[in-house]
């Protein structure tokens, strides 16, 4: 506000951001307290001063401009400031409250991406810091999460063997790239860009993705190993035949443990650290019962029959050898032929000759990895036992229908991974599988590698990732905002989460989002500004520092418990209803979204795209497609649908309304549309256009509506136009269309343009009364031109004896908006809350048609009634019902099924008015 004195302009704050301390009452916003009152008094003080020091003193910046700036810079200067005691220690309760839930959580998403466990701590070190200090959200929980954890593992799987050293390279130089991409987006104030997922596609994603997830952690949960496959459910398949023939039994029991005990301490207290109690427990378990027993021994230790797996030994390694050999040339040839690419001018005939080369290269590098994948399940598939030898143990092949010699009670098994296997030194696995030992001390810190083939290599993935990641977060943030009365800005979001992974990847983190579940647990447990996470950083690095020997006895079923407990409140069946009820095309949408990642998965962006694809692609249609509807007057006065309301049009005058904007791309459709439409019309003499629903006219849609005009009056029209716009007035006037139109052809409302053109359109008419001026319905013969509007909600009784046919017709009309019960005959009881406003009859088998129809009149005499026959001309009663083949179309179906309604409606009306009128 400014305050001009003496021809000097003071610019005067009068409000400022109130503190904690300034609210009197929390649920009362506005109400301040004595320092919020004192603001504005002296506030008033100056306005009402006549100092000429202050009115005269030019405005400088000063200190709290300094400030201002620095805050948007540094948003968590401004929660620093209102730190006190009280709100630290909230904080700080907090802080290690969400600690007890990451630290077994990020373990768990680390596996889920392919990643060893402790790499999920190295995730939950540093960027819950970051985006706790950098965005805009106090609450919000950053770190490992599910979707993301399985969208980095998709994205990289195709590209490395997972949990290698060149698969975690590629995970931190993801996890920069998708950082530099949100930070960008940030900066630029592009958060909108996440508009471009609507809520259907992102619900059929995530609940796909809930189920895969849940899916991908079956082969822990029982205990087998299977290798992936290129589609998720051949994976599955692949894991329910390995757990039908082996379970490790202990695996799965503790896994049943943690289940149940996470979800009764949920619902005792859902404050309670659940995860943490249900790791701790069956960890302790795990450590007394000696759950893991692995062992190491060579080939010698094998009995005659155990050493039957050398030659599945040798011909396993000379695959793997020869999968090795076979990578080096490829990435020799490769080399090659980017060079030769290169070369200026390029050799076309030696590029020819390498890609030939590279392309057999990659035929006979498929074929190895074939034939690795059935020996490494053969391998995996035999099971051995030990028995106890004062010379030495010795490890016996199990055979089908063989009894084994006294053994130690353990099934053993060959642990197979992707390398050599030496005879004299193999991994056997008698127990279950646990997190083993994770490396003490935090993680080394140093700049992820990365070029720009690299960064173009992973920026489409990293596209989505960074969408979908933001999308969660910033639900999350405005979820919780709304309790917290928060301003949440999704730029600034956008920049912490940004940060987070970049400077996340510089400490071997891979791609972090917000977290539901730990925002929830965080603003459960009282956290007042982000000083929580920052925290909750603090105990993970005392966890890498002094803890990590307690975690190497934690079962990796139950971190798939954990997993599979996080993401049961990511599957939202009831989104896809709420969306077919909404919009049916926002349904079909969401479940083509849903089917389609299920179905390409792990290539996850199939879904996303296609999901886009399909709500870019409706939109688009609907805007080439303007809504044009033509009104009548309804009995309350107003001027409504006449195809939805049943009501005649004028047959002089066409009141018009159209919605949308009018542009380049759905102009000629409203101008084909609209001599369709008048060629049905012969008598017309005036158009009004109620263009209150035209928010924006380009050139193309100008120009058009120029022409549109020329023809018209061509044919003897005249045109008007009611509600416009004043930015549509503002283009009219510089184009000059005004002029051509003319000012007296414009109007504020409906009303005002009736008002001058009615008279002179029915000059001459015998139109009596007007559909423009009282409301008029259709007559039971006009009806079966009316759409299917009207009959919403009708109830129809359908009796036909053929189960085939009546299913059909049925589900038919219901997608048209009626209520359809089904009777196979007559005989059968009718409903008891029965009020059926047409009955459809199919091939009458009560022997006359007569009978049938005093059957339908004796149980239903004010139902209307509609004879469906072979032919639709058998001899029937001349009056009572309408008749018609079987064979007709849906459409006209609806349009007797109309005729009907109207029929029964108009005499229900007729005789109660004139039971009113003899009363």
């Amino acid at each position: 506000m400014f305050w001009c004195q003496n021809w000097n302009v003071v610019p005067i704050r009068l409000r400022r951001d109130p503190t904690p301390d300034d609210r009197i009452d929390p649920a009362t916003p506005g109400c301040y307290g004595a320092a919020a009152l004192s603001s504005v008094t002296g506030a008033m003080s100056v306005l009402t001063s006549t100092s000429p020091e202050r009115t005269s003193r030019p405005s400088v910046p000063g200190r709290g401009s300094i400030l201002v700036v620095l805050t948007r810079i540094f948003p968590f200067l401004a929660w620093l400031r209102e730190t006190t005691p009280r709100s630290l220690r909230t904080d700080l309760i907090a802080g290690v409250t969400v600690a007890l839930v990451l630290i077994p959580q990020s373990m768990a998403y680390a596996q889920l991406a392919g990643l060893p466990a402790y790499f999920g701590l190295y995730a939950a070190f540093l960027p819950p810091m970051i985006a706790a200090l950098f965005g805009s959200s106090r609450q919000l929980s950053t770190g490992p999460v599910a979707v993301v954890s399985l969208l980095t593992a998709a994205a990289l799987e195709p590209l490395a063997t997972a949990g290698g050293e060149t698969y975690i390279a590629y995970a931190i130089t993801l996890s920069l790239v998708i950082g530099l991409f949100q930070l960008l987006l940030g900066l630029l104030k592009l958060g909108m860009i996440v508009n471009f997922l609507s809520h259907p596609v992102v619900n059929g994603f995530t609940n796909a993705a809930a189920i895969i997830i849940a899916t991908s952690q079956l082969s822990k949960l029982f205990g087998v190993t299977v290798d992936g496959a290129e589609y998720h459910f051949v994976t599955v398949a692949r894991v329910v035949a390995a757990a039908y023939d082996y379970t490790h039994w202990p695996s799965f029991g503790l896994a049943v443990l943690a289940f149940g005990l996470m979800y009764g301490l949920k619902k005792l207290n859902p404050r309670l650290p659940f995860v943490l109690v249900a790791v701790v427990v069956t960890s302790v378990l795990s450590f007394m019962l000696g759950f893991e027993h692995n062992r190491t021994v060579s080939l010698a230790e094998f009995s005659e029959q155990g050493k039957e797996l050398r030659k599945p030994l040798e011909d396993y390694n000379a695959a793997i050898q020869a999968i090795e050999r076979t990578s080096a040339q490829r990435a020799e040839l490769t080399a090659q032929v980017r060079a030769e690419e290169e070369q200026k001018p390029p050799d076309p005939q030696r590029i020819l000759d390498l890609s030939h080369q590279l392309d057999l290269v990659n035929l006979n590098l498929s074929s190895f990895k074939r034939r690795t994948r059935v020996l490494r399940q053969h391998l995996r598939s035999m099971i051995f036992y030990r028995v106890e030898d004062p010379a030495g143990d010795v490890f016996h092949l199990r055979i089908a229908g063989q009894d084994p010699h006294p053994h130690d009670g353990r099934v053993w098994r060959l642990k197979v991974g992707n390398k050599n296997l030496e005879p004299t030194a193999l991994s056997l696995q008698g127990g279950g599988a646990v997190v083993g030992k994770v490396p003490s001390g935090l993680p080394a810190f140093s700049l992820p590698h990365l070029d720009l083939r690299t960064f173009l290599q992973f920026l489409t993935i990293a596209m989505i990732i960074s969408l979908l990641g933001f999308m969660e977060a910033i639900s999350i943030a405005k979820a919780m905002a709304v309790k917290t009365h928060q301003k949440i800005d999704p730029n600034q979001e956008l920049i912490g989460q940004g940060l987070a992974n970049i400077v996340g990847s510089f400490s071997s983190s891979y791609a972090v989002s917000g977290s539901f579940s730990r925002s929830a647990v965080n603003i459960g447990a009282g956290a007042v500004s982000g000083l929580s996470s920052v925290f909750t950083s603090l105990v993970v690095v005392l966890t890498l520092l002094f803890f990590t020997p307690a975690l190497y006895f934690i079962p990796e079923s139950v971190l798939a418990a954990v997993i599979m407990m996080a993401v049961l409140g990511l599957i939202n069946i009831k989104g896809f209803i709420h969306a077919y009820r909404a919009q049916r095309h926002d349904g079909i949408i969401a479940l083509a979204s849903f089917l389609t990642t299920l179905a390409f998965a792990p290539h996850l962006d199939k879904g996303i795209m296609l999901g886009v694809v399909l709500s870019i692609g409706h939109y688009l249609y609907r805007t080439t497609r303007p809504v044009l509807t033509f009104l009548s007057r309804h009995p309350d006065g107003t001027f409504v649908s006449t195809e939805r309301h049943g009501l005649r049009e004028c047959e002089h005058v066409l009141v018009l309304r159209l919605e949308g904007p009018l542009f380049f791309a759905n102009v000629n459709y409203l101008v084909d549309r609209l001599h369709e439409t008048l060629s049905t019309r012969p008598r017309m003499k005036h158009l009004i256009f109620v263009a209150g629903g035209i928010n924006e006219i380009d050139a193309s849609g100008e120009e058009a509506l120029s022409l549109l005009i020329d023809q018209l009056r061509a044919r003897g029209l005249e045109v008007s136009f009611c509600g416009l716009n004043e930015a549509v007035l503002d283009l009219l006037r510089r184009t000059y269309l005004y002029q051509k139109i003319g000012a007296g052809r414009i109007h504020a409302s409906i009303e005002d343009a009736l008002t001058s053109v009615h008279e002179g359109a029915h000059r001459g008419s015998l139109e009596n009364p007007c559909p423009l001026l009282r409301a008029c319905y259709h007559t039971p013969e006009e009806a079966p031109g009316l759409g299917s509007e009207l009959l919403t909600n009708c109830a129809v009784l359908l009796v036909d004896a053929s189960p085939q046919r009546n299913q059909s017709l049925a589900r038919k009309m219901r997608r048209r908006g009626l209520h359809v019960s089904i009777l196979p005959s007559l005989q059968e009881r009718l409903p008891d809350d029965a009020d059926f406003e047409v009955v459809v009859l199919v091939d009458p088998a009560e022997g006359t048609v007569e009978k049938a129809l005093a059957a339908v009149h004796d149980q239903l005499p004010q139902a209307q009634v509609i004879l469906l026959s072979g032919t639709g001309r058998e001899p029937i009663p001349e009056n009572g019902y309408l008749q018609a083949s079987r064979n007709l179309s849906m459409d006209h179906m609806l349009g007797l099924i109309t005729r009907a309604v109207l029929t029964g409606r108009t005499c229900r009306a007729v005789s109660s008015q004139t039971f009113a009128d003899r009363g």
